[in-house]
C-alpha cells in the first residue's frame, strides 16, 4: 500500500467527493445534494487515502446523538461516505481507515459508532453488529382495509409545503426520538435532509408532498410522500411512495394512513423504512397483502464499552460478568461486570471474576439497543453461556419495550 492517509483539506473536497461518487456507481450527485453534504460534512472528521494527487479512499463520521434504551441521547459517530476505488481494492485501505477512525472516535469521547451499510458483509470484521431491523412495505390498497381507533374522525388533515412545515414536523420528530432507541436526535442542519427533493431522485414521481395531522390546533403528526402515476389498460395503478410518517397518538397515526390509502388514482402504498413493530401491521385487514420485507438497518459498534453500557438502562435487574473479545479495539477486551436496572445508573467495571457470558464486541453491539436478543445470538453459537441462566437473565435485561429503529438517513 503506497498511499497516504490524511484528513482532507478544503482544497481536497471535490476530489474526495469524486472518489465517493465513482465508488457508488459514477453517477454525479445533484447540485442540491453536493451543497447539503458540503454543509453537513466535517472535514476534520473525514479521512482520505491519496495515491499521488488521486483520492482513492474516503470515510467520514458525523457528530450524532443517538437515543438508547432509557431515553438518553448518547454521543455517537455517524460513519458515512466510506469508499475505496476499484483500482485499489485488497490493499488494506479500508482496514486502515476503520482503524484510524475508531481511534479518532475514542479520542472524541463518543462511546459508540453507528452506520448504515451499503453491503452487510463489510463491517462485521470491524466490530459492528446489526442492531436495528427495518421493514419495507408495499400495501395493496385496493384489497386491504384499516381498522381505525376511536377519535380518528376528529383528526384534521391539511396540506403544507415540506419546507414551510419543517418546524412543526421536527417538533413531532423530537418528541418521538426520545422514546425509540436507535433514533438520532436531529443535529442543526439535518432537519433539511428529509425534505431534500432533487428532481433526479423522484423516479418518475411527483415533487415531495406534506400533510399534517392536527388535534385541538396542535400538530400531532405528519407524512411526506410522492405519487408515482401509472396506468394499465384497466385503469390507474399509481403508487404512493412514503418518505416519512410520524404521529404522537393512535388517532393521528391512523388518520394519516387512511389518507394515504384513499389518494385518487393509486392502488398501492410503498414504505422503504419503517420500524419492525410498526403499528400499521396491526391495523391492516390482510398483512399478507402488505409484502412485508425485513432487512438490516442501523449497525452499532461499541467504541468505549463501559461508557456505552453505562449510558443505557436495563429492562430488568442484571448482574453479569461479560468476557468480551475485541481484536480491533483491544481496550475493550477483557472481563466486565455489568450491573443495572430500569431506574438506577448502570455500572460496568473491569473484574477478575469468572465469566458468565463470553461474546465478541460485534454481538454486544447487535444487542445494545434491545432489538436483537442475546438468547437468539446464543442459539446461533455466537454467545457462550458459562453460568447456567446467565443468557436468559442478560437477554431480558438488554431487551426493550419498543423495537429500535433509525428513520434518519445519513
Amino acid at each position: 500500500m503506497n498511499t497516504e492517509l490524511r484528513i482532507p483539506s478544503v482544497a481536497d473536497w471535490d476530489a474526495w467527493l469524486g472518489c465517493l461518487e465513482l465508488a457508488f456507481g459514477g453517477v454525479p450527485l445533484t447540485p442540491e445534494s453536493r451543497e447539503m453534504y458540503a454543509t453537513l460534512s466535517r472535514p476534520d472528521r473525514s479521512l482520505g487515502h491519496w495515491d499521488g494527487s488521486e483520492c482513492v479512499g474516503t470515510a467520514g463520521a458525523y457528530p450524532f446523538r443517538v437515543t438508547v434504551p432509557g431515553g438518553a441521547a448518547v454521543p455517537a459517530a455517524g460513519v458515512t461516505m466510506v469508499s475505496v476505488a476499484a483500482t485499489h481494492r485488497r490493499q488494506g485501505l479500508l482496514t486502515s481507515m476503520m482503524r484510524r477512525q475508531l481511534d479518532d472516535v475514542r479520542s472524541w469521547g463518543e462511546p459508540i459508532a453507528v452506520l448504515k451499510a451499503s453491503e452487510p458483509a463489510i463491517y462485521g470484521r470491524f466490530g459492528y453488529g446489526a442492531a436495528t431491523p427495518e421493514t419495507a412495505l408495499r400495501i395493496d390498497t385496493d384489497r386491504v382495509r384499516l381498522a381505525l381507533p376511536p377519535g380518528t374522525d376528529r383528526v384534521r388533515l391539511r396540506r403544507a409545503s415540506p419546507g414551510g412545515a419543517l418546524d412543526a414536523c421536527e417538533a413531532v420528530y423530537a418528541r418521538l426520538a426520545a422514546g425509540r432507541p436507535g433514533t438520532p436526535v436531529r443535529q442543526p442542519g439535518w432537519e433539511k435532509m428529509p425534505v431534500n427533493d432533487p428532481a433526479a431522485h423522484r423516479e418518475g414521481g411527483s415533487p415531495l408532498i406534506c400533510v399534517l395531522a392536527e388535534r385541538d390546533g396542535e400538530v400531532t403528526g405528519y407524512v411526506t410522500y410522492r405519487v408515482r402515476p401509472a396506468w394499465e389498460e384497466a385503469g390507474p395503478r399509481g403508487t404512493v411512495a412514503v418518505r416519512d410518517l410520524a404521529a404522537l397518538d393512535p388517532a393521528s397515526y391512523a388518520a394519516l394512513w387512511r389518507f394515504l390509502f384513499g389518494i385518487d388514482l393509486t392502488s398501492a402504498v410503498e414504505c422503504g423504512n419503517r420500524p419492525a413493530d410498526d403499528a400499521v401491521l396491526q391495523l391492516v385487514s390482510d398483512v399478507r397483502r402488505c409484502e412485508v420485507r425485513l432487512r438490516d438497518g442501523l449497525y452499532v459498534r461499541l467504541v468505549d464499552l463501559p461508557a456505552a453500557l453505562q449510558a443505557r438502562r436495563y429492562r430488568a435487574p442484571v448482574d453479569v460478568v461479560l468476557e468480551v473479545e475485541d481484536a480491533f479495539c483491544p481496550w475493550n477486551t477483557g472481563r466486565w461486570r455489568l450491573t443495572g436496572d430500569a431506574e438506577g445508573v448502570a455500572s460496568c467495571r473491569p473484574t477478575e471474576d469468572p465469566a458468565d457470558l463470553v461474546l465478541s464486541v460485534r454481538e454486544l453491539g447487535a444487542a445494545y439497543l434491545g432489538g436483537v436478543s442475546l438468547s437468539t445470538l446464543a442459539s446461533a453459537g455466537l454467545v457462550r453461556e458459562e453460568r447456567p441462566g446467565a443468557v436468559a437473565e442478560a437477554a431480558l435485561a438488554f431487551s426493550w419495550d419498543v423495537a429500535p429503529w433509525c428513520p434518519h438517513e445519513f
